[in-house]
């Protein structure tokens, strides 16, 4: 098994890309709101949780048997 270490800010980073991503998912499937809320609301947060995702990814794959 390979190990990649992370320090928190990078940590921090990828859980709200995460969270950003998933309560876009949430919202837009949802059927509380209207459907021009959710549209509103949910396609900027999934869209940036997707589009952050990429380099946060390069980075820690990057990472991978560098030790560090």
């Amino acid at each position: 098994m390979k190990t990649t270490t992370l320090t928190l800010p990078e940590l921090a980073a990828i859980a709200g890309t995460r969270v950003a991503l998933g309560a876009g998912a949430a919202l837009l499937l949802a059927g509380r709101l209207s459907r021009k809320q959710r549209t509103a609301a949910g396609w900027p947060l999934f869209l940036i949780g997707a589009a952050s995702t990429v380099p946060l990814a390069l980075l820690v794959l990057g990472r991978r048997g560098k030790g560090r």
